[in-house]
């Protein structure tokens, strides 16, 4: 039985080819498009599940409130880790890795570079995380102190095809020996943090502190089997009394209680390891991580595409009913059962499902290269081997299958023998109603996926041109300039003298962001204020551009400046300062944190965007410097000219230190470059919506055409004309799209709003961009209807009423 439906299917599928291919070309586009948004999100959602005790592993996180702003961040003290196996019986044991900030040079022998991704970690990090380690002792690789152990990538960089474990290589700009004493495998890409160096936490004398108000490692922490998180949540409290407390009174100056009464906060909260790509709260992860409401974004996409292709074989296999119902009735009058021919009908589906299916795996095997730099990720068609996904492609060809064909199936075997012999029925004509529905459906979805992604490319674009307060064009910053040694001022001077160089300042910040935040009081007051602060000399101002609103920025000619500080208008808010200019700050954070230095305001900065277009403007301060190692150069004329006369002057003034350099406008475009992918993404799927609805409007013009030939005929024997023939077989689709316009524009507002209270600084949905969308899908509507339309209008109508 099944060999003849299958033999059945085939010789249907090869005898209706144009009909044929369409159903297939749209099924494979479909599901070509849906196993890619299957891959992205399984890569998604798989984050940091390789770990074996990943179910217990959590991060912990600093939360609290002070100087009355909302404090979440992933950066913990060093103390806290051990603290938490020695007094919280659940938790069996943590770990800590520390980013050694910026890009420390690497040397062996006559070969430098420059890294990202160097951690220190402690000794027990490759028994708590399933990272794998290729060569070395695992409980002792990272025991020592000045040992290092490198990933499989940077061993092949340093030593090629050498031994590496027992070399030594000279890291960070003090060059500081550290002997190699393992190998480990390159993380997964699917980790929320990657490395290429880890260091023993051994040798940062930094990380043996015992300050728990000193927040600048990530911390984690595995349960006991059968421990419940809530259990360690409620213990934070105890850590904050014993440890936090007392700390609050010698350095602050302040009770824990007199902290709470005053409307502060300070906790701890943690993280499941899993949940940490998607679904952090916490600030500063250590790398940008994902979105969830994109998943289910894309999810939805996916669903859509799948929906619309099996809407294109609902209405071509309805449409086409007319030419199946004499087969109908000479399969009922021979005895075949209704239920039999229901199979036949589902089995001719689940082969055009099955025959998609081959050819859409074999278009993403081609297209996922391409998609990867898309979307940023490293994926690759091993994932679809995995038992689970396996089962949810052949899951995926029957319920295509099962959707695409049981409308067709159980209304095909609906006709009565009798009336289809005699030719009364005309099939196809009854299913009009359904198949301008399925059409409204498909134009609707289609309508909808554009209008929010010509929302998406206006919110990046707004933010790409949004003034941010500075000029963040033609800067160029050199980090490190602190390898140059006692040259670094030469450097400076030998750049000032070139042509193309406007201005140079040198600076502990390059943006975006701030990397400081401290506290501070103002004078007679013990409120706390907590904002970000950053280190520059006196030309910043002609560097950066930012507008003084009163008073001035730091100037050679005033030499008291050393304890003078600007503030931007959120810090003179925060203060609530009426005359700013003036008035005096206490800080805390300079010498051994004990010593109060006094501040006077002598400027105030008018707001300008340093972090994520998705927050206000917070507080920040800037400092006067004569030690900072990041360089900004503002230049004019060709880039490519000055990072040319840059390198050739750095080179002239180091010993084979490597050059490095970034743009400030790349630095601040990085902030949204998850948008951007989501953007691209989301254009082209809303584009492959757009052509498989098309491809079922493009077959169902022509069947439409050929059961009006007759009508067509008669029209011209009558004098219609070619055009208005075409308006006349196109009408009826245009009023289709223009119906799926009202639902689609709706939706399309509603869900495009809801993703703009994401950002602080937005675009209104403009309600051209609505109308736009409509327009776009009308005339794509026209384009692909016309062809069939004018092709039928040109008939000669001799052929049509040749026997009537």
């Amino acid at each position: 039985m099944f060999k003849n439906y299958f033999k059945v299917a085939v010789r249907n599928i090869l005898k209706h080819k144009f009909f044929s291919a369409i159903n297939i070309l749209g099924m494979t586009t479909g599901i070509a498009a849906c196993l890619l948004i299957i891959l992205y999100i399984t890569d998604e959602l798989s984050y940091d599940t390789f770990h074996a005790n990943a179910d217990r592993i959590y991060q912990v996180g600093l939360h609290g409130k002070l100087g009355g702003q909302d404090i979440r961040t992933s950066n913990t003290c060093p103390p806290i880790a051990a603290a938490m196996v020695a007094e919280i019986p659940e938790v069996q044991a943590a770990t800590r890795i520390t980013p050694r900030f910026g890009r420390p040079p690497v040397k062996y022998e006559d070969k430098v570079f420059t890294e990202e991704k160097v951690f220190y970690a402690d000794s027990n990090f490759f028994e708590f995380f399933s990272f794998r380690l290729k060569e070395g002792d695992i409980k002792n690789v990272l025991k020592e102190p000045n040992t290092v152990v490198l990933t499989e990538e940077m061993v092949k960089k340093y030593f090629g095809n050498e031994p590496a474990v027992g070399k030594i290589l000279a890291i960070g700009d003090d060059k500081t020996a550290f002997k190699v004493t393992g190998i480990a495998e390159n993380p997964p890409s699917n980790s929320h943090f990657g490395f290429n160096i880890l260091l023993s936490s051994e040798s940062n004398k930094d990380l043996k502190t015992g300050i728990w108000l000193n927040n600048f490692m990530y911390s984690y922490f595995m349960l006991q089997p059968n421990a419940k998180i809530e259990a360690v949540n409620k213990k934070y409290e105890h850590l904050v009394e014993k440890y936090i407390g007392p700390e609050l009174e010698k350095f602050m100056g302040t009770t824990l209680a007199q902290m709470k009464a005053s409307g502060g906060a300070f906790g701890y909260f943690s993280t499941k390891i899993t949940d940490i790509h998607l679904r952090a709260t916490a600030q500063d992860s250590l790398e940008a991580g994902g979105n969830v409401t994109y998943i289910y974004f894309f999810g939805g996409i996916g669903a859509f595409i799948i929906f619309i292709a099996c809407i294109n074989f609902m209405n071509l296999s309805t449409a086409r009913s007319a030419g199946r119902a004499k087969e109908v009735g000479l399969r009922k009058t021979l005895g075949s059962q209704r239920g039999q021919m229901i199979g036949q009908f589902l089995a001719e589906s689940m082969l055009y499902s099955l025959v998609a299916v081959v050819l859409a795996l074999g278009a993403c095997y081609f297209l996922l290269p391409s998609f990867n730099l898309l979307s940023g990720k490293l994926m690759n068609m091993r994932v679809l081997a995995s038992p689970q996904l396996l089962l949810g492609i052949a899951g995926l060809i029957v319920f295509v299958g099962l959707v695409a064909g049981s409308y067709p199936a159980f209304y095909l075997t609906s006709f009565n023998a009798v009336e289809v012999l005699k030719g009364k029925v005309r099939a196809g004509m009854k299913t009009k109603g359904v198949r301008s529905f399925l059409v409204i459906c498909q134009f609707a979805l289609s309508i909808f996926l554009i209008i929010f992604t010509l929302v998406v490319y206006q919110q990046i674009q707004y933010m790409q041109e949004k003034n941010l307060g500075i000029d963040k064009n033609n800067i160029l910053i050199l980090s490190s300039t602190s390898r140059l040694g006692t040259n670094k001022e030469a450097f400076k001077n030998a750049l000032a003298q070139q042509t193309g160089i406007v201005k140079l300042s040198y600076t502990t910040n390059t943006f975006p962001g701030v990397n400081s935040t401290t506290i501070f009081k103002s004078a007679g007051s013990e409120q706390d204020h907590i904002m970000g602060v950053y280190f520059a000399d006196q030309d910043q101002q002609d560097v950066i551009r930012f507008e003084m609103k009163e008073g001035r920025y730091f100037s050679r000619e005033f030499p008291n400046d050393s304890t003078a500080i600007v503030l931007n208008e959120a810090a003179v808010r925060e203060f609530g300062f009426d005359q700013p200019i003036g008035e005096e700050i206490l800080y805390n954070g300079d010498g051994d944190g004990t010593t109060t230095t006094h501040l006077r305001v002598i400027g105030v900065v008018k707001n300008f965007n340093f972090e994520s277009f998705k927050t206000d403007v917070r507080p920040i301060s800037i400092r006067l410097t004569k030690d900072a190692n990041n360089l900004m150069i503002r230049y004019e004329g060709s880039p490519k000219a000055l990072v040319a006369t840059v390198e050739k002057l750095w080179k002239e003034h180091s010993t084979n230190e490597p050059f490095e350099y970034t743009f400030l406008d790349e630095n601040f475009d990085e902030l949204f470059r998850a948008e951007q992918r989501m953007g691209n993404l989301f254009s082209i799927f809303s584009g492959l919506a757009i052509f498989i609805a098309s491809l079922g409007l493009f077959a169902l013009a022509a069947f439409t055409s050929e059961q009006r030939t007759k009508e067509i005929g008669i029209r011209k024997a009558m004098g219609a004309t070619v055009f208005s023939l075409t308006v006349l077989l196109s009408k009826e689709f245009t009023k289709l799209v223009l119906i799926a316009f009202v639902p689609a524009a709706i939706g399309g507002w509603y869900v495009s709003n809801q993703w703009l209270q994401s950002f602080t600084y937005r675009i209104p949905v403009d309600p051209m961009v609505v109308i736009l969308s409509g327009l776009g899908a009308i005339l794509v509507a026209w384009l692909t209807v016309s062809y069939q339309s004018i092709k039928a209008a040109r008939s000669n109508p001799v052929e049509s009423l040749r026997y009537e």
